[in-house]
């Protein structure tokens, strides 16, 4: 990748609308970027992103709590929870003192697709750039959030 501009073929009234379009056109080449890299495994980077969730709680919790840690959000969340359910990733069940709470879990075969993948090789175009403009872009993109 190299400038964005002359990617696209496009000129832009001023640097603020080029660096929020760069952002999305950037975010689009890392999600295909990161799906291709995960299709192998047969899931897409949400479906990795639960999972991840899931590793780092240790315990069971809600779905709920799944979609507030989603770096992606996403409506059809409860439906990706049900395909790694399906795929024998995950764990679900009801809460027993309140049958509308649903909790979920990683299980081992989870755990083991997690430890097959090794995102040391998609993380490697992260290389690009120094830890200190890695916290610069930090503080900038919390600032626009």
């Amino acid at each position: 990748m190299g400038d964005f501009s002359k990617e696209i073929n496009s000129t832009f009234p001023n640097e603020r609308v080029k660096a929020l379009l760069n952002i999305k056109y950037t975010a689009n080449y890392l999600d295909t970027l990161g799906n291709t890299f995960l299709k192998p495994f047969n899931i897409s980077e949400q479906q990795y992103n639960i999972l991840r969730i899931l590793r780092g709680a240790k315990e069971h919790i809600t779905v709920n709590t799944v979609k507030d840690r989603m770096v992606q959000k996403s409506p059809n969340a409860t439906r990706l929870m049900d395909k790694l359910c399906d795929k024998g990733l995950i764990d679900r069940f009801r809460c027993e003192n309140d049958r509308r709470v649903v909790y979920v879990k990683i299980n081992e075969q989870g755990l083991a697709l997690l430890n097959e993948i090794k995102m040391d090789e998609f993380n490697s175009c992260l290389e690009k750039i120094s830890e200190n403009e890695a916290k610069k872009l930090n503080e900038i993109l919390d600032k626009l959030r």
